[in-house]
């Protein structure tokens, strides 16, 4: 189903529907239950957002929640307009990136996007950020009417407060950006020593065929979550080793699994936590 403003949303599964979008290679899940329905994340403007709700429209006509993923910006500055009265689940630290810091981040992530992308820059500008209401700290149950979902925090690892949606039936897991599809993961605002314990949590919810929509990129399965998980126990003990035996932080970026220029924040992050 393709809505208003381009965003189309791909049923990969019955009553779960992935949208992949520009400019950022997001993704937004719509799953769907006899009595609500649960949006996974609402991209970066409220332009974005508009264009998403009338795809979801398209889809259902029935009440909507959310759940954000985490809190930058691509999943969740459309929450105001997406939610509009209805609930919004994310992790504790995701309501206090997004309550009292969120007009600082709103005025950092401008300032980091106006040259190259100013259309956008200026659509984050605009956006009434609102924080998610209801907070998950470790798991929460959802009833969707006839459907089951459950929320999880598998630890700190892409930011503090990642969530993790399992749609049991389905047999669909929404990782958000503890996987990352296309390209290396963010460590911006990582605990690198920690993610890949977050992603061992989400293995052990993985069966054989199970899909995974990571939070950019194509939808993944158990083999690829595997092989980022192998590639993040590996720069963790690469960060752990080359602290211990004093190195500078350019030489351990040098050996890593990603490119150097993302394994230089993963250490500098891993020496600061070490």
């Amino acid at each position: 189903m393709t809505g208003a403003g381009g965003v189309r949303l791909r049923e990969i599964a019955a009553g779960v529907f992935v949208a992949r979008t520009d400019p950022l290679d997001v993704n937004v899940t719509l799953v769907v239950g006899d009595a609500t329905a649960l949006v996974v994340d609402t991209l970066s403007t409220e332009e974005q957002a508009r264009a998403l709700l009338a795809a979801v429209r398209a889809v259902t006509d029935r009440p909507l929640a959310v759940v954000n993923t985490h809190f930058h910006f691509d999943h969740c500055f459309g929450n105001a307009v997406v939610a509009a009265g209805g609930p919004v689940y994310g992790h504790p630290a995701t309501i206090d990136e997004l309550g009292a810091r969120g007009p600082a981040w709103q005025r950092r992530w401008h300032g980091e996007w106006v040259d190259t992308h100013p259309d956008l820059a200026a659509g984050l500008a605009a956006v009434t950020v609102r924080a998610p209401d209801h907070p998950v700290r470790e798991t929460e149950a959802l009833d969707l009417g006839g459907r089951g979902v459950t929320l999880s925090h598998p630890g700190p690892g892409h930011t503090p407060g990642d969530l993790v949606v399992h749609i049991p039936d389905a047999d669909v897991l929404v990782a958000g950006d503890l996987i990352e599809e296309g390209n290396p993961p963010d460590f911006t605002d990582a605990s690198p020593l920690d993610w890949p314990e977050a992603v061992a949590a989400l293995l052990r919810a993985c069966g054989p065929a199970t899909k995974v929509v990571p939070g950019h990129g194509a939808v993944v399965g158990r083999e690829f979550v595997s092989r980022q998980h192998a590639d993040l126990a590996r720069l963790d003990w690469l960060i752990r080793d080359a602290h211990a035996d004093g190195a500078t932080v350019e030489s351990a970026a040098s050996r890593g699994p990603f490119p150097p220029s993302v394994t230089r924040v993963a250490v500098t992050r891993g020496f600061a936590a070490l």
